[in-house]
């Protein structure tokens, strides 16, 4: 979906468009949809942007943060069997993750 129509359903859900070559010179509104102006869409365009940017930390922190069976085997390793040596390097990558990605 083209960030203009991300735009128009942010503004009015129910909207129904088309899109030509991602220009927002060449909307085609459908099946009766009331016409959003064109400052509307590049005003919420904006919005979405501002909002995506905001949470790049967090889209980072996911990439990098140990897996979830890492989680698993250390902190069962760690309860069951008593031996943390696998929980202790996950603490460090983890929070390695976030001290290197802050907010």
């Amino acid at each position: 979906m083209t960030n203009i129509l991300k735009a128009i359903r942010a503004i009015n859900p129910n909207a129904r468009a088309s899109v030509n070559a991602d220009d927002i010179n060449q909307i085609t509104w459908l099946d009766g949809a009331t016409p959003i102006s064109k400052s509307d869409i590049e005003t919420k365009m904006a919005e979405l942007q501002t909002e995506y940017d905001a949470q790049d930390y967090a889209r980072k922190r996911e990439a990098a943060y140990p897996s979830t069976k890492d989680f698993m085997e250390a902190y069962t390793e760690k309860e069951i069997g008593g031996d943390s040596t696998k929980w202790d390097a996950y603490v460090i990558n983890y929070n390695k993750v976030r001290t290197e990605n802050p907010k």
